[in-house]
C-alpha cells in the first residue's frame, strides 16, 4: 500500500486536532446556576477519569507484549519514570500556584489539564501519522472520526475550572486550547517518520501522570462546593455521566 500525502496529513492532523475548540463556546454561557457548575465540572472530571483509564489501556499493549501477565521492563521503566516523573514535578510546583487559602488556582488546574490533554494527542497523533504512512485508509478514516468527537469532549475539561466564575482573557483561552491541540499535528507528523512505541509509551505516561494529579484538586473543589446530600447525588451523578459520555465517544 503506498502512503498517502503529507499534505492531506498535515490538513488531517490539523483538523483533528483544533476540534478541540468546539467546547471553548461553553466558558462564555451566561447566567449559569450553581448546581448547572457543579453538575458540568463533575461531568468534567467524569471524563478525565476516563481518560485517564483510556490512556493506560494503550500503554498495557506495550506494557504486557502478548497478553502475558510479566511486564516488559524497559516499558516498565518508562512508565514509572514519566508517570510518577509527571505527578511529582507538579505536585512540587502546587505550592506556588495556590490562593491564600491553599485552593489551586483555576489558570493553573486549566493549564495542567491542557498539558495532560496535550501529551495525550501527541500519542494520537503518532498512532494517525504512522498508519497514514502505511496507507491504511479505512483505519485511518476511523481513527479521523474518533479522535475528533473525542477532541471535543476533550476540550471542556480545560475551560471547566472557570465556570461560574471569571473568563480569563480570550487570548489566554486560546493559548490554553492550543497547548492541547497543536501536540496533534506534531505527532502527526513524528508518526509520518518514525514508529517507536517506546516514545508512545513516554507520551502516554506523561499524560497519565498529569491527569491523575489533576483530578485531586478538582474533585476537592467540586466536593468543596457541596453543601448536602442533594449536591452530592449530583456529583457522583455528573461523574458517572462524564465517564459513559466519554466511553460512548470512545466507542463511536
Amino acid at each position: 500500500m503506498t502512503a498517502g500525502s503529507f499534505p492531506e496529513l498535515i490538513l488531517l492532523s490539523t483538523i483533528m486536532g483544533f476540534s478541540i475548540f468546539l467546547s471553548l463556546p461553553v466558558i462564555f454561557a451566561r447566567n449559569i446556576g450553581s448546581k448547572t457548575i457543579t453538575t458540568l465540572t463533575a461531568i468534567a472530571v467524569g471524563i478525565l477519569v476516563f481518560l485517564l483509564a483510556d490512556v493506560f489501556s494503550d500503554v498495557t499493549g506495550n506494557l504486557y507484549p502478548g497478553g502475558s501477565y510479566v511486564a516488559n521492563p524497559a516499558v516498565a521503566f518508562i512508565f514509572l519514570a514519566c508517570a510518577g516523573g509527571s505527578f511529582a514535578v507538579l505536585l512540587l510546583l502546587q505550592g506556588r500556584k495556590t490562593d491564600h487559602d491553599g485552593a489551586v488556582k483555576p489558570m493553573h488546574i486549566s493549564v495542567i489539564v491542557a498539558i495532560a490533554i496535550g501529551f495525550q494527542n501527541l500519542t494520537e497523533g503518532l498512532v494517525f501519522g504512522a498508519n497514514w504512512n502505511t496507507g491504511l485508509y479505512g483505519f485511518v478514516l476511523v481513527i479521523f472520526v474518533g479522535f475528533i468527537l473525542q477532541n471535543f469532549t476533550e476540550g471542556f475539561p480545560i475551560v471547566s475550572p472557570f465556570l461560574g466564575g471569571k473568563a480569563p482573557r480570550i487570548d489566554l483561552l486560546i493559548l490554553l486550547f492550543l497547548i492541547g491541540a497543536l501536540p496533534t499535528i506534531a505527532g502527526a507528523l513524528s508518526g509520518y517518520y518514525l514508529d517507536i512505541p517506546y516514545l508512545n509509551v513516554a507520551f502516554d505516561s506523561l499524560a497519565i501522570g498529569s491527569i491523575f494529579y489533576i483530578i485531586l484538586p478538582m474533585l476537592n473543589m467540586i466536593f468543596s462546593q457541596s453543601r448536602n446530600q442533594v449536591q452530592g447525588k449530583t456529583i457522583y451523578t455528573g461523574l458517572i455521566t462524564g465517564f459513559l459520555l466519554g466511553f460512548l465517544v470512545n466507542v463511536i
